[in-house]
């Protein structure tokens, strides 16, 4: 593809968005006073203020690059991340683990454990998740630079300077809420940069029948039966029978239950900021208000990648093909850039661009937040300064903020051997949240769990996970770090993220039975030792005190309804 040269619009419009963001941060910098300010905004953001960033924390580069990619490479299948694989957990946090995660007033999730079970088990969860993040915000990264080098023709090494430089400036300065307002900025940025791009490509297509007709074409060309690219459930009832390869089990399980729960539920950039909200109530509600607008998404994010998929199928009438990686496979993640090049004139460009800039911000934004705060608080006060004054642990925020940039420029040179960052990002979720997520299953609700189980648990997860990921690799795929590297591959997958899922299965599995069994065999806690930590033993919260549309139960039940109806309708 040739580089597009942006007209003198396009660029205002992304220097004033720079500017802006910039803004923010030195206007909050007067009130980061103390550490509590920085890490967690001092607990006084609004429910529908924080419920957006809770949302655009998760919006960042994985989602806007990452789905589209995959809804070109899976189809409809993909809107099983939202609809089974995001919903039912965003309401599981907001109405059952919210109340111990605010009520217990950790500052982290990895201090939500230290509390529940033992400082063992608190360090290793911390060092699982910054590495994480690091990785997370290196896929961000990485995608900033894929779409200035395309479209613009910036030298990619460029591109991700410029993009951390300027995401270290706002949160050096201004901390979580810069970030947090910046978020919300950034979620009005994409949903106004996409809406045209999706009517523009539907258009062009022929609406929903132009575009199934033309994608039957693609699933039969790569031998699937010709609805398979557009239908979300009827083709799961075998691997063999779907992009995705993967069956409804494995699917259920792996993404609905594991992956899923493992990181609405676990995962502390998210969890950061429902805990910034201003009260209880507020956190309840937080990831219910997200989830309202997070269930509408694929209908922005993943039909452009279709679009781009049927759209390379008839190349010889569009003139708009996917580019070739060298290994001759399609570079699905240039679905949305090369979209953009497509359809947009001067000024609306910037628009589109300024909107993929917001979201490569807001996913690294969210995880370097999210890891100055655990290197801070859970490994650096936990284990090498414990003592320090509060203007010290501030500092070392500020400068834990520089290194976890730095980190995450070398994890974005990883992210280039895979040809879409889905892929590698789910990856990474099933080795840290999955057995997370079976170790928090436990301690909440099975008071009998202790900490010795807890520790081994996780770890035993983490192992299985590596060993499940190392004998096993997708097909056509290179050992490394496609998998394969602990010696004869036991099972080839049909895709990355069937491999994915399954890992993340095992990884859940093993942690959740070598938890229950050395917990039968090392003492409890005492119960007065737990209250307000396990279900069983805290308080249960009440809204009936509050308006129906701020009750988290009224809430959860309109979006019960609404999910059942969508998976209906795109069966």
């Amino acid at each position: 593809m040739n580089t597009i040269r942006l007209a003198p619009i396009d660029y205002s419009i992304l220097a004033v968005y720079f500017l802006f963001v910039l803004g923010i941060g030195w206007t909050l910098r007067r009130y980061m006073r103390s550490s509590t300010d920085f890490f967690l905004s001092g607990r006084s953001i609004p429910a529908w203020v924080a419920g957006l960033a809770f949302l655009s924390a998760n919006l960042g580069a994985q989602e806007v690059i990452g789905m589209a990619a995959s809804g070109a490479k899976y189809g409809i299948a993909t809107s099983h991340f939202y609809w089974i694989g995001a919903i039912p957990a965003m309401l599981f946090v907001g109405l059952f683990m919210m109340p111990f995660y605010y009520g217990s007033r950790a500052r982290s999730v990895p201090e939500y454990l230290r509390l529940r079970f033992d400082e063992k088990t608190r360090a290793l969860n911390a060092i699982s998740f910054a590495t994480m993040t690091v990785f997370s915000s290196g896929i961000s990264m990485y995608a900033m630079g894929l779409l200035l080098g395309a479209l613009l023709g910036w030298d990619f090494n460029v591109s991700i300077f410029v993009s951390a430089v300027i995401v270290l400036l706002y949160i050096f300065l201004g901390g979580l809420t810069s970030a947090i307002y910046n978020e919300v900025l950034q979620f009005f940025l994409i949903v106004a940069g996409f809406i045209p791009l999706v009517f523009l490509g539907m258009r062009d297509v022929g609406g929903w029948a132009g575009l199934t007709q033309r994608l039957s074409v693609t699933a039969q060309q790569a031998g699937y039966a010709p609805g398979a690219w557009t239908q979300s459930w009827q083709h799961m009832g075998s691997a063999a029978a779907n992009p995705m390869g993967v069956e409804w089990f494995g699917l259920v399980m792996g993404l609905g239950f594991v992956l899923s729960f493992g990181y609405w539920t676990t995962d502390f950039l998210v969890i950061q900021r429902a805990m910034a909200a201003n009260s209880m109530s507020a956190a309840r509600r937080t990831p219910l208000i997200a989830a309202f607008p997070k269930m509408l998404f694929p209908f922005l994010v993943i039909l452009p990648g279709m679009i781009a998929m049927a759209l390379t199928t008839k190349a010889g009438t569009t003139g708009f093909a996917l580019p070739v990686k060298p290994d001759g496979t399609l570079n699905y993640d240039m679905s949305i850039p090369m979209m953009l090049a497509h359809y947009f004139p001067p000024g609306v460009l910037g628009l589109g661009m300024t909107a993929l800039m917001a979201s490569f911000m807001s996913g690294m934004a969210g995880n370097v937040t999210a890891f100055n705060t655990v290197w801070t608080y859970d490994i650096y006060q936990a284990h090498i300064n414990k003592k320090a004054s509060d203007h010290h642990y501030l500092m070392m925020g500020r400068f834990a903020t520089i290194g976890g940039i730095a980190l995450s420029v070398l994890t974005a040179y990883l992210t280039t051997q895979f040809n879409n960052i889905m892929d590698m990002l789910q990856l990474v979720f099933a080795f840290v949240n999955a057995p997370l997520f079976a170790t928090f299953l436990l301690g909440m609700f099975w008071r009998r769990t202790t900490g010795h189980a807890a520790f081994t648990g996780l770890l035993s997860g983490t192992l299985a996970a590596a060993a499940h990921h190392g004998l096993t690799l997708p097909v056509h795929a290179a050992v490394g770090i496609h998998g394969g590297w602990l010696g004869p591959v036991l099972k080839h997958y049909p895709s990355d993220m069937a491999q994915n899922f399954w890992t993340a299965i095992f990884a859940w599995t093993t942690c959740f039975v070598v938890t229950i069994v050395v917990s039968v065999l090392t003492r409890p806690r005492p119960a007065e030792e737990l209250r307000g930590l396990v279900y069983s033993l805290t308080e249960k919260q009440s809204d009936a005190h509050e308006v129906w549309y701020k009750r988290p139960t009224t809430l959860a039940v309109v979006l019960l309804v609404a999910l059942v109806a969508l998976n209906i309708i795109f069966f």
